[in-house]
């Protein structure tokens, strides 16, 4: 018996919208790092971009379980002495690129090499309700009714 190895020319990418309001943050971002990879095909191939194109809308509106918004930090360095920085989950989610706590939970579950840079190209985080990929017709994906713990009410 072999192995099915998938080509290519065979691989069908199609596109999805997920609506990220109220859904817990990690939840979110184990859905959709399977997806873009494409692990939940029959035919994933490891070496091979299965994937799909997902694009998140509502990314300031994720909701995080406890008290991850005033507890976690997110360090840099800025590479001067003494340029150690660092924010909350809550200053980021309110500030003014909300969508990168969403885009740095998948990257985060991602392989870090060249086909995982090719397949967070996939990703299109938006802080709002609108997005500029209408017309490549994306079909919805309800991640928050997939399980009743993806969902936060409060």
């Amino acid at each position: 018996m072999k192995t099915y190895s998938a080509r290519p020319r065979e691989i069908e990418h199609k596109w999805f919208v997920v609506d990220a309001e109220g859904v817990i943050l990690g939840r979110l971002a184990s859905v959709l790092a399977m997806r873009l990879r494409g692990k939940h095909k029959p035919m994933y191939t490891p070496h091979l971009d299965c994937g799909d194109n997902i694009v998140v809308i509502n990314a300031e509106k994720v909701k995080l379980t406890g008290r991850k918004l005033e507890d976690k930090r997110f360090y840099w360095h800025t590479n001067y002495p003494g340029g150690i920085k660092s924010k909350t989950m809550g200053e980021i989610l309110s500030g003014k690129n909300p969508e990168r706590v969403i885009i740095k939970a998948v990257e985060r579950m991602i392989t870090r090499n060249a086909l995982g840079r090719r397949v967070m190209g996939k990703l299109h985080v938006y802080a709002g309700a609108e997005h500029p990929h209408a017309a490549q017709g994306p079909e919805a994906l309800d991640v928050a009714a997939m399980n009743p713990k993806n969902k936060r009410s409060v």
